[in-house]
This record gives structure tokens, C-alpha cells and sequence, in this order.
């Protein structure tokens, strides 16, 4: 490390050099103290003042107008250089920020028609001449402790800015961006575990402040709102300081590794308990960056018992990893990309023409890998208010456009005229006004969840509905599982690779899709789930397939069709939960826990197949308000169509 050289003259016209000293990373106190007592001991004093060793606190007394400790300035800076030799300064290696540099929100703007990767390129170009805020280049310690060893590693105050200390952005990026920034500077991002402990060590701790959810939280005029929300939170409050709460890190960790092409994010710490509301999180493909991620770098190089080391050395140590990760050894400790991500799992599809979102409505269409559409469709209106999501899994056969539905002509598809998933939504809207309800449809390329869950099994289905679910804030934000036909297939194989379900999820039901239900691998989950929260809700709507006949013949068993399961269910349930039964003009009302589970058992006398008739008859607003206050006001189960003023013409 250079250091300057300030020649002082004394009162005596004596010269003294003085080198202008920067803290060392991992220095120890007595180090500093050394080092700054020498300075000390440089600086003439006044005649007649007694001052103190900032060593040892003895007095020294001034003697005339000369330095009273004469020494050649070369071996005195030689001594200061060789405290610090071991880690390098805890300062970012950047240039000075230039003169004639944009400020940060000017900058920013200047970004906002920018493509992804172009904005991204000009943002790194930005921090390496240097626009960054003073308060930032100064890095801050973090000290942590196991019973085997005690490290202290060094991270920058705040996440990544452009600009000035008085006018700067926090910028979010991609991974790519980042860890190029990192690596020219030597430092490393953080894992889950440094989050929390940056967080336990911030002497300023805000409170998340998340935007409600829209494709816009992509785009660079909600980074600038959400960095003005921050500025006003921390106003009065030192630069400089250690600060954390504000953004979820973007991170490094095990299971990153796993799902090459992701993004990790975590942390968003609620200052009430300290818990992050953002879990480990790699459902996002790497190219997708919103306002609420931050960058925060951590020096590359530590020290480990008073020893110098780097972060990677002890990541990859099994002994020493527990400082830095609660997932252990780590071999791996950076993202490694040869160019700027695509987005392989997440391809952008343009809509059919036929396929435009009806007034008040925005549809947002993308692909998942391997072979799935999804549409989420959400009210313009109401963004402010919490979020119910519906994952509704589609029947065999159909499209999203059939499934949304339509107002039909003649030449049309008739798929398009027996669910109108779309209308029964936008009914449910009318009466929900203190949700917005966004329902996100889920198709499959075999045009069937039993197939596609037979050719590529459980394990993916929970990384789609994250991609899914990390477009909303987590905290407002709460599910329910829906699915007609064969996409009752797409809940179960969601089931099957959990040990228990989410709180999140709120409700689960099954228009005539409970074919795959399995006493042993679903009724304790169900029971369980059910126990664990008053808002826990579970509808079930089924009809006597088994005397159904199609050409003449019947076309399910007794036991494998949705009644003889339906049955099973509930039967299974009742070891649980008393039920109270009802039979009202064929159809059996089986109820419990005050109608928060609830099974329509519809009997077949004229063995009809009433498959989607369930579905077109008020299924879906029924699978929606079972057991609430709102239980059949203005509709009835297998009634006439209540939504009918909501169907929306070609």
C-alpha cells in the first residue's frame, strides 16, 4: 500500500513528514494504537499543554517550540506500512470519483430505456471510473464466533451505489454484473449466514419496504422510487455506518450450485424479530433483477484466529465453514458465467391475438422448463391491497384460452364454453375486495400433469410455483392450490415432495381432480395443515363417476374415479375431525372445523358424466368461498351460471 507524505513545518521551522494513514483490515487495536501514538509523537505540541500517548495514556510534556521526538520519517513510515502488511486497507479499490460525474438519480434515469444487458454494462463501466459515494469505499468490520474459531471479515456499509454521498442510487444487478464488480475488487458476496450476521452487526437496522407486485418492479423508475423510500427511512441516520433491513442480498450458496443459471436472493430482515421474510430463494433464472435486491461485497480476505485467510479458504475448510455458512463446507464461492445470461428457463411468448386480457386485466405469459406455459393474471386495479394467489392447474386436453373461456360463436372450439375460469374470476373480484385475487394458469406441453409428471416426476414442480410466487411480496402475499380433471395430478405432486405444507398456503381444492390421493402420503399433511391455522381451508367438489356411462359403459372403478376418493378423503379425515353430513336434492354436504373443510358429494342416478358440468356450474367460485361469509351469496353450487355478465366477447 502507497501512502502520502504531508510535510509539516513545527513552530521551530522544523520539518516533520507525517504519512497520511488508512486503517488496515484486520489490524489489531494494539497495532493502531502503536501506529497512532507515533503520530501523535510526530505533531509538535503547544508549549505548556500536556497531551496523552494514545498508546499508553502516559503524559508527555512539550518542550519548547521543537518536536520532542526527532526521528527520520523513511523508518517511521517503513514501522506504519509494516502494521497493516498482512490484509490489505478496508477500503474498495476505486478510483476517485470524477468531478464532472452524474449523480446517482441522474445516472439512473439515464438507464431506463436501456436493455438489460446494455443497462448492466454501462452500470459497471460507471463504477469503475469511480462514481460511487464516499461513505461506501470504506469498508466496515463483522466479527463472528464458533467454539472453534473466531473470524472478522470486512463489508461495505450499505449495498452498491452510484453516485455521490449527497445524491445516490442503490443499484440493483444481475449476478453476472456483480460478480464481475466483486472480482476486480478482490471481494466476495455474501452467504445466507453473512446476511444474518451483517444484520446482527448493523448498527442501523430498517424495515423492509416492499412495493406491491407488477411486471413494472423490473424497471429501473421503481428502483429509483423504492431508493427514495429507503433515503427517507434512513434520514438523519451517518453514512458510513453499518446499515441492513432495506434489501435482500443477492447471494451465494449450496443450493445455487445445484440450479446452474439462477439467481440466489435472501435476507429482507423484519426489525421486530430478526427473521428474514425472504427465505433462500433460486427459483429466478439469473437475468432477473427487481428493486428489492441489493449488493453488498465482503472483502476477499480475512482473518481467522488473528491469522490472515480468505473467504474461500474457509468456506472450503469443514471446520471453519460454520463461520460463514449455515449450509457448511462450501467449494464453490462465486457465480461463474462465460456471458451475460440469457433466459434459458424463461422465454417471453407473445400473445395470440385471441388471447388479449380482457379491460382491467394484464396477462403475463412465460415458459418454464421443462415444457410448461404459464399465464398470471392479475386486475390492474388493487395492487395495493394483499394478494390471494391461485395456482389453477389445467384439465387434460385444454388450453389457458379454453380454460379462461370465452363468449362463443359458431366454428368455435366448445372448450372454450364449459369452465370460463376467466369470468368466474372476474365475479370473485367483485365480491373480494380486500384481496386481489391473481390467478396464475398452469399448462403443460403433453396437455396433461399425470403424463408430464410421469415423464419428468415431483422435484421440479415446487422450483416452478417459486419462479411463480417470487413475483409477489411473500409477507401480503397468500395461496391456493386449484385444479379440474388430470390437474388435480399437479397439487398431489406438489404434496408428495413436502414434509409438511406451507403456512402460505391458505386453501386447496379439487373440481373433480382428487384421482391420486393416497391415505399414507396425504391425509396426516392434510390433517396436520388443516390443525395448524383457523384460516386452513379445504374444498372438495366430486360427483358418482363410478355409475357414470360413456357409450353405454362405465369408464372409472368404484374406488379409482373422484367419488370412491372423495370418499376415502373424507373418511380419512373424520379420524381427525367430526364431520356433520346434509343431504340436500342429491347432493351430500359433508362439513367440518365450521365448514373450513368441506366435501360436495354429488349423487348420478341418471349415471350423467357431469365432469365440468361441476366446473360450469359455480365450481370455481364454490372452491373459492367454501366456508366463508360469502358461501353462496349471489350464486349457488350447481346453479345457473352467476357469472354470466362477466363472460367477455371475442
Amino acid at each position: 500500500m502507497k501512502h502520502a507524505m504531508i510535510t509539516s513545518l513545527s513552530p521551530g521551522n522544523r520539518a516533520v513528514c507525517l504519512p497520511r494513514r488508512r486503517k488496515f483490515a484486520g489490524e489489531t487495536r494494539s497495532h493502531a494504537l502503536r501506529g497512532n501514538a507515533v503520530l501523535a509523537a510526530l505533531r509538535p505540541h503547544p508549549p505548556g499543554k500536556t497531551t496523552r500517548s494514545v498508546a499508553d495514556g502516559i503524559p508527555t510534556q512539550s518542550v519548547g517550540t521543537r518536536s520532542r521526538f526527532p526521528c527520520d520519517c523513511l523508518m517511521i513510515t517503513a514501522l506504519l506500512m509494516g502494521l497493516g502488511s498482512q490484509v490489505q486497507a478496508a477500503e474498495l479499490d476505486l478510483p476517485p470519483r470524477p468531478s464532472a460525474a452524474l449523480g446517482g438519480v441522474e445516472f439512473a434515469r439515464s438507464l431506463a430505456d436501456l436493455p438489460l444487458e446494455a443497462r448492466e454494462a454501462k452500470i459497471l463501466v460507471e463504477f469503475e471510473r469511480g462514481n460511487v459515494p464516499r461513505f461506501l469505499r470504506t469498508l466496515v468490520p463483522v466479527s463472528v464466533t464458533t467454539e472453534q474459531a473466531k473470524a472478522t471479515y470486512y463489508v461495505t456499509p450499505d449495498y452498491l451505489a452510484i453516485g455521490s454521498d449527497d445524491d445516490y442510487v442503490l443499484v440493483p444487478m444481475t449476478p453476472f454484473t456483480a460478480q464481475k464488480l466483486a472480482d476486480r475488487l478482490d471481494c466476495v458476496l455474501p452467504t445466507p449466514k453473512m446476511v444474518d450476521d451483517i444484520y446482527a452487526a448493523a448498527a442501523i437496522k430498517l424495515s423492509p419496504s416492499p412495493i406491491p407486485p407488477t411486471p413494472a418492479m423490473t424497471t429501473v423508475p421503481v428502483f429509483i422510487q423504492h431508493n427514495e423510500t429507503v433515503r427517507g427511512q434512513r434520514k438523519g441516520m451517518p453514512l458510513g455506518a453499518l446499515i441492513a433491513g432495506h434489501k435482500k442480498d443477492v447471494v451465494i450458496a449450496s443450493r445455487l450450485f445445484a440450479t446452474p443459471g439462477k439467481v440466489a436472493i435472501y435476507g429482507w430482515h423484519k426489525r421486530e424479530d430478526g427473521r428474514p421474510i425472504q427465505p433462500l430463494f433460486t427459483g429466478h433464472v439469473a437475468s432477473w433483477v427487481d428493486y428489492s435486491h441489493g449488493i453488498r461485497l465482503i472483502q476477499r480476505r480475512l482473518t481467522v484466529n488473528g491469522e490472515v485467510a480468505t473467504v474461500d479458504d474457509v468456506l472450503a475448510d469443514p471446520a471453519l465453514a460454520p463461520l460463514l455458512s449455515h449450509d457448511g463446507k462450501m467449494t464453490r464461492s462465486r457465480y461463474e458465467f462465460t456471458a451475460f445470461p440469457a433466459e434459458p428457463g424463461v422465454k417471453p411468448q407473445p400473445q395470440p391475438q385471441s388471447f388479449e386480457a380482457a379491460p382491467g386485466e394484464t396477462n403475463e405469459e412465460f415458459r418454464l422448463e421443462p415444457g410448461v406455459r404459464i399465464v398470471i393474471n392479475r386486475p390492474d386495479a388493487g395492487s395495493e391491497k394483499p394478494v390471494l394467489l391461485v395456482y389453477y392447474a389445467l384439465p387434460n386436453g385444454a388450453t389457458i384460452e379454453q380454460t379462461i373461456g370465452k363468449a362463443t360463436k359458431p366454428g368455435d372450439d366448445w372448450h372454450f364454453d364449459i369452465q370460463h375460469i376467466g369470468a368466474q374470476t372476474r365475479f370473485l373480484r367483485e365480491k373480494l375486495k380486500d384481496r386481489t385475487l391473481v390467478v396464475a394458469y398452469l399448462e403443460n406441453d403433453l396437455k396433461s400433469w399425470p403424463a408430464w409428471r410421469k415423464t419428468y416426476g415431483d422435484k421440479t414442480i415446487a422450483k416452478i410455483l417459486d419462479t411463480v410466487q417470487g413475483r409477489f411480496d411473500p409477507t401480503r402475499t397468500r395461496v391456493v392450490f386449484n385444479g379440474h380433471s388430470g390437474g388435480g395430478s399437479l397439487i398431489f405432486g406438489y404434496l408428495n415432495g413436502l414434509e409438511t405444507i406451507p403456512d402460505a398456503v391458505e386453501r386447496i381444492a379439487f373440481l373433480d381432480s382428487d384421482y391420486g390421493y393416497e391415505t399414507d402420503r396425504h391425509r396426516d399433511k392434510l390433517a396436520v395443515w388443516l390443525r395448524a391455522s383457523d384460516s386452513h381451508v379445504l374444498c372438495v367438489l366430486a360427483y358418482n363417476d363410478a355409475v357414470a356411462l360413456l357409450n353405454g359403459k362405465t369408464f372409472v372403478s368404484a374406488a379409482g374415479g373422484t367419488w370412491g376418493r372423495s370418499q376415502l378423503m373424507q373418511a380419512d379425515l373424520e379420524r381427525s375431525f367430526p364431520f356433520q353430513k346434509r343431504l340436500t336434492d342429491g347432493m351430500h354436504r359433508i362439513t367440518a372445523l365450521d365448514g373450513r373443510v368441506t366435501f360436495f358429494l354429488k349423487e348420478n342416478p341418471e349415471k350423467k358424466i357431469f365432469h365440468t358440468v361441476q366446473v360450469e356450474r359455480n365450481g370455481f367460485i364454490e372452491s373459492l368461498l367454501s366456508g366463508t361469509r360469502l358461501d353462496e351469496v349471489g350464486y349457488s353450487y350447481f346453479g345457473d351460471r352467476a357469472y354470466s355478465p362477466f363472460i367477455r366477447a371475442d
